[in-house]
């Protein structure tokens, strides 16, 4: 053969992917101009990495974000009408995500934050299988 008594080089390429952890819930309602976020529920404790993403420079904030959403250490009282409100109007669910930065070897502290949609079942069944997994 062609490579016989040679070295053979093979490229890889290989990926870092982190856990994601569940930190919100968004309810989508459809419009004639397409879809429009009707609420947001935000899980009840937000991780430092997490709430980097909201500044720019991290340090010299004052880091208020999400500071009176729980206050005195119980969650938002308005979570259960709002959820109530995403089962009765909304017809798109998706969740809100967040990389945990911890488990990667890398100097990065700032958690990249994305939303990814939950399909099957009814929307009463997608926010209850969207809120069960808050922070986990």
């Amino acid at each position: 053969s062609k490579m016989h008594k040679k070295e053979t080089v093979e490229s890889v390429t290989i990926l870092e992917t982190p856990p994601m952890v569940v930190v919100g819930i968004v309810g989508y309602i459809e419009t004639p101009n397409g879809l429009r976020a009707l609420t947001t529920v935000w899980a009840s404790h937000l991780q430092q990495q997490v709430l980097r993403r909201f500044y720019k420079n991290w340090y010299r904030a004052k880091k208020k974000a999400f500071t009176k959403h729980n206050a005195g250490g119980k969650p938002n009282t308005n979570n259960e009408r709002e959820l109530a409100r995403m089962k009765k109007y909304c017809k798109v669910i998706r969740v809100l995500v967040h990389s945990d930065m911890t488990k990667l070897p890398l100097p990065q502290k700032k958690s990249h934050l994305m939303e990814i949609q939950v399909n099957g079942g009814d929307v009463s069944a997608k926010v209850d299988f969207g809120v069960g997994l808050f922070e986990q």
